[in-house]
């Protein structure tokens, strides 16, 4: 499965990043460094020139409300904070593998809600699978 979310991904940038104007925060800067070095700097290579943003105090209590009030675990405090993100940041979508805590149907309303009362419209939660034109 991990091989086949790879080429989708891959196969996505390929025919539609391009349409998308793209953001990154520091926390996925972090995350793809991890793993295989070559492959981890490939990675960087490709995501190093997109605008960053910021962790906020506002992201940070966003997280903290989807781990207290909502459906995400402590464990759960990076997914919390990408979501709180791309929410405060007003990004339209947030895209992920992460089907377990972020592009999740049984916690996406809650997740919402909870963005909504904060004042923040969430992101629409997908997979590269789910935001193509096929």
């Amino acid at each position: 499965m991990i091989t086949a979310h790879q080429q989708l991904t891959k196969k996505w940038w390929n025919m539609r990043h391009q349409q998308f104007e793209l953001f990154v925060s520091p926390l996925v800067l972090r995350e793809v460094t991890v793993g295989n070095p070559t492959m981890a700097q490939r990675r960087l290579r490709i995501v190093r020139e997109l605008p960053v943003l910021a962790v906020t105090a506002e992201a940070t209590a966003v997280a903290e409300q989807l781990m207290k009030n909502g459906p995400l675990p402590p464990k759960a405090e990076v997914d919390a904070l990408h979501i709180g993100v791309a929410a405060v940041h007003g990004i339209e979508y947030l895209l992920t593998w992460n089907c377990r805590h972020i592009a999740n149907a049984r916690t996406r309303s809650q997740i919402e809600s909870i963005c909504r009362n904060m004042g923040y419209e969430p992101p629409v939660m997908c997979t590269p699978e789910e935001l193509t034109e096929e």
